[in-house]
């Protein structure tokens, strides 16, 4: 699917000269008060648009559709109309995300045709933020999950061409949007692909061979560290949580280093167990094979890369990916058995399916030697976090503070312009409480009361020398059920996070 900005007269918005634009179909929208956007009103000329609206064709409600062909004086063959919801004078986001993605669901029955938008505007947000939730739309409309069928799903051939018009003095920014969006579309597309992979294709081999190509196609660093190398860095905490599986542990760390070579880069870490069996403290059989999705903090982290990498973001950022599974035998660590961090720091193994945090606490500590000017840690970490906010809102923790104030601030804002949403939650001593151990330094547990904010408390502890949040990212991750995929989030947040930080 290609997409392009076009214009029409440079005197005037494209709006106001929609019945001019020539394409197999145009999209413009209407309101429940049977009021007009200004590009329908220029194709109502015979009033049909009108009609449909006054006999109920069509109801204006956000998201509903009505398509109607061949228009007196309109060049385009066919005209689709979206609800944008009640109010013409303040078209809400939720409307316009609505209208949208049913706009493309709706076109994906054209049979291959190109198709043209006219934009209306959106309350307290700009144009770019519009682009950006109609590419996501349109490319979510036509992404496959077949990749492993013997036959694939039969589905109408896919719009082929997407403009949209603008007015010409919106052209060039509107252009860089469009690139910027097509380029985090693409990196949100690869969390999918990496999320949905079963985890006998997609091993942490396979994690170590998408990180070599992001590097090989957007000229990044790349460094793959093997199972002796993280023995010699006395990573003994990751090494615990693969003890039990034959596939080998990776550690990833891609370098985008975009920006000055003075700058301190932004780190982000990856939780990257490609199967949580749960270990020796095994999960129910019921929903087991979800557990692919337990390196969706990687398969984000790697989306986010190739976003930057895409756009050439003119800023230093350093991906490290802890990678293994997590399965149970003869060799797989015990509950109650104790490891030695690479910080020195000894942890009592209460449950060996709270393992997240044993490989990334490895990876908090090798970063260290970056003097990062953050980091960001990402993991599908608690089932907890579910309980707290579902499976809408992404989980936020970091330590309170004025420094630690504002990068939360920034995710939080990231998340709110990328329509990919997080909340802050509480972490602190009276939590740290939980995680005592009367035979190590810390549990890797603190029993089920606020199973998130302790898992989070546990990774601070190995964060203390730079800026540092966590995003607890279980309940948004993926989705269950006949919808069943991964979402590709937080690589909105995380994309917009860091292109925000370069300006």
């Amino acid at each position: 699917m290609d997409f392009s900005i076009k214009t029409l007269a440079a005197k005037s918005t494209a709006a106001d000269n929609a019945s001019t634009i020539k394409t197999a179909c145009i999209v413009v929208g209407v309101f429940e008060n049977k009021k007009l956007t200004t590009a329908a009103s220029e194709l109502n000329k015979k009033a049909a648009i009108d009609a449909a609206l006054k006999s109920g064709d069509i109801s204006g409600k956000a998201g509903s559709t009505l398509m109607l062909r061949n228009l007196t004086d309109v060049s385009a063959e066919r005209v689709l109309l979206v609800g944008l919801g009640e109010d013409p004078n303040k078209v809400s986001e939720k409307a316009y995300i609505s209208a949208v993605q049913n706009a493309a669901r709706s076109l994906n029955n054209l049979g291959g045709a190109d198709v043209s938008l006219v934009l209306p505007a959106v309350d307290g947000r700009d144009l770019a933020w519009a682009i950006r939730q109609t590419v996501i739309a349109f490319k979510e409309a036509i992404f496959r999950t077949d990749a492993h069928k013997s036959k694939k799903d039969t589905v109408a051939a896919n719009v082929k061409k997407v403009a949209i018009y603008v007015a010409a003095t919106e052209a060039a920014a509107a252009k860089i949007a469009l690139a910027q969006s097509i380029a985090l579309v693409n990196g949100m597309e690869l969390a999918k692909e990496l999320g949905n992979m079963p985890a006998n294709f997609c091993t942490p081999t396979h994690l170590a061979n998408t990180a070599k190509k992001i590097a090989a196609d957007f000229k990044m660093g790349i460094e793959v560290l093997e199972r002796k190398q993280i023995q010699a860095l006395k990573m003994n905490s990751f090494l615990s949580v693969s003890a039990g599986t034959d596939e080998p542990p990776k550690f990833i760390v891609l370098k985008h280093m975009g920006g000055k070579a003075k700058d301190a880069p932004v780190v982000l870490v990856g939780k990257g167990i490609t199967f949580d069996s749960g270990g020796i403290s095994l999960k129910p059989g019921a929903g087991m094979d979800e557990m692919k999705y337990d390196m969706g903090g990687a398969g984000s982290v790697l989306g986010t890369m190739r976003a930057i990498g895409e756009m050439k973001l003119k800023l230093n950022v350093v991906a490290v990916i802890p990678t293994c599974e997590n399965m149970p035998s003869g060799s797989a660590t015990r509950p109650g058995d104790i490891v030695t961090s690479m910080s020195g720091q000894t942890i009592e193994v209460l449950n060996t399916d709270a393992e997240g945090r044993l490989i990334l606490c490895d990876a908090l500590t090798y970063v260290e030697r970056f003097k990062p000017a953050a980091v960001i840690d990402v993991a599908t970490l608690t089932g907890a976090i579910i309980t707290s906010l579902g499976h809408h809102t992404t989980g936020l923790f970091t330590r309170h503070d004025d420094t630690h104030d504002k990068l939360a601030e920034e995710l939080l804002t990231a998340g709110k312009q990328a329509n990919d949403v997080a909340w802050r939650l509480p972490i602190g001593e009276l939590y740290n409480e939980q995680l005592k151990s009367n035979f190590a330094d810390i549990a890797n547990i603190g029993g089920p009361a606020a199973g998130s904010i302790t898992a989070a408390c546990f990774l601070e502890r190995f964060t203390k020398k730079y800026t540092w949040a966590h995003l607890d990212i279980a309940g948004v991750s993926w989705k269950s059920g006949a919808a069943k995929g991964s979402t590709g989030r937080p690589v909105p947040m995380l994309t917009t996070f860091l292109m925000n930080r370069a300006g």
